[in-house]
């Protein structure tokens, strides 16, 4: 059996990919009543990201627009940039976990206020009216989430914009309360890597009594780790570096094994209720599917650009199951935000100044970085 990705909710474009998809133009479509806004974009695969200029529209009746003080780094961002997943519209305005504050909003506009905090994530509109918007699903609405960057506007046909530019636009019911009480920097991940990991835990009920793997520390795999302990699962990292240990235990894990010790596999065959799979490189599903216990699933977070290989027999055996999941519906997100606001959780971040991303982009692929990079967006000159 394979299991091939048709469409991300962390990032942008099509709704398939095939081997002989190029990098799209955007179209000329225009509107009228724009509000010019420094970026850094790609224009090409190959083409390091760099000063751009983007057109922000004026603000429609329920527009909330926002000037962006922090936008994380996530993987998708370079995944999206290269065009790794054969769908990316150049040129591309990356970055979907934005923190800033309010400075206007239209008219019709009852839930923000020029001053107040607020953020972007992953999806800027949806349909609201099927049923998975209508559930709070927006993430998996059936006609097409409109994603925060490369991604088509369902007004205009234009191309979305994230947020490594100074300022962005957004309607209401797509801008999330963030609280003060928290440094905005090491929320902004929370956007992305927060849901994206929250989510799948609080739909497999992960809580106390759960014996829950982590599979990767990275972005993702450290936030599955400490909400994984603040929900009171017992959590063992899963890594092939022996050098995460002290982290991992420094986040909440309390246990660590090595994967690439089979004594240590073998000890841990048949032992998790849930595993988290963060990795986004590829690699070897079953290893880590033998280790779930009956009826046990491993949830894939992580977005690998090749399709992957599972025996079903590994399944069969336990009656496991394999999923994925993707971010979080707006409900959700804002849960998790207010959740994070109480108990003190952010992500752990390396704040970078707009010129060093791509700097950024290459030590991610290294794996070095502890664990989200975040611009400030402040050296962005406007």
């Amino acid at each position: 059996m394979k299991t091939q990705k048709k469409k991300s909710s962390r990032a942008g474009g099509s709704k398939s990919r095939t081997k002989k998809a190029k990098p799209r133009a955007r179209s000329k479509a225009t509107v009228a009543d724009k509000r010019s806004t420094p970026a850094y974009a790609a224009q090409g695969p190959d083409a390091p990201l760099a000063p751009f200029q983007i057109q922000r529209r004026e603000l429609r009746p329920q527009d909330v627009q926002i000037e962006i003080l922090y936008s994380g780094v996530c993987h998708s961002d370079l995944h999206m940039a290269r065009n790794e997943w054969k769908q990316t519209i150049y040129p591309v305005v990356p970055g979907h976990e934005i923190v800033g504050r309010v400075t206007a909003v239209g008219n019709k506009v009852t839930k923000f206020r020029s001053g107040d905090l607020g953020g972007v994530g992953v999806m800027v509109d949806s349909c609201r009216e099927c049923a998975n918007c209508r559930k709070g699903l927006e993430q998996y609405c059936t006609v097409g989430t409109v994603l925060t960057y490369n991604s088509h506007d369902k007004r205009t046909g234009e191309i979305t914009n994230g947020g490594y530019s100074k300022r962005i636009v957004t309607h209401e019911d797509f801008v999330f309360r963030i609280s003060d009480k928290l440094p905005l920097a090491a929320v902004a991940p929370l956007l992305c890597a927060g849901i994206t990991t929250y989510s799948p835990l609080r739909h497999w009920k992960v809580g106390k009594g759960t014996r829950l793997g982590v599979v990767g520390l990275g972005g993702l795999g450290h936030m599955a780790v400490k909400f994984g302990a603040s929900f009171g699962a017992e959590v063992t990292m899963l890594s092939q570096s022996p050098k995460k240990e002290k982290d991992a235990r420094r986040l909440g894990a309390h246990k660590f094994a090595l994967t690439t010790d089979p004594v240590q596999l073998k000890a841990l065959a048949g032992y998790f209720d849930v595993i988290i799979d963060t990795v986004s490189a590829k690699h070897d599903y079953d290893t880590y599917l033998k280790l779930l216990a009956t009826d046990g699933a491993m949830v894939c977070v992580g977005l690998p650009p090749t399709p992957s290989e599972v025996d079903v027999f590994t399944l069969m055996d336990g009656r496991r199951s394999l999923a994925a999941s993707g971010i979080g519906g707006i409900p959700e997100t804002q849960e998790m935000l207010d959740y994070c606001a109480r108990h003190g959780i952010t992500s752990d971040i390396e704040l970078i100044d707009i010129a060093s991303v791509n700097e950024a982009f290459t030590r991610i692929l290294k794996s070095d970085v502890r664990y989200r990079f975040v611009i400030d967006m402040a050296t962005l000159a406007d």
